[in-house]
């Protein structure tokens, strides 16, 4: 039997397929939930809560919590390649000619 073997990319392109497909499934639920709901309470009123008005809107939390995130990984990121950088001499000594498979620090 021939060994198949696939590269990290091909991996990281079928779960991010694999989620996507997860995630429309999920929306086309909500979808069928939310419009039999309307259905039943198109009826009753909707309550006026105090300052509700001063609330962000939906669309604009999910926008701004994800800009958050965005800045918070890419912050990260820069910090965990600083990280590497630092350590690139202790990482490139232990490589070198010198450097045989036995030794230790």
């Amino acid at each position: 039997m021939p060994e198949t073997r696939r590269t990290g990319q091909e991996i990281q392109s079928e779960i991010l397929d694999m989620v996507r497909k997860s995630q429309e499934a999920v929306v086309d639920a909500i979808k069928l939930w939310a419009e039999a709901v309307q259905s039943i309470t198109s009826s009753i009123p909707t309550p006026n809560l105090p300052y509700s008005d001063k609330l962000p809107k939906p669309g604009e939390f999910v926008a701004s919590v994800y800009d958050f995130a965005e800045q918070l990984l890419a912050s990260q990121r820069k910090f965990t390649e600083g990280v590497l950088e630092a350590t690139e001499p202790l990482l490139r000594s232990k490589e070198g000619p010198a450097a045989t498979k036995g030794d230790t620090m």
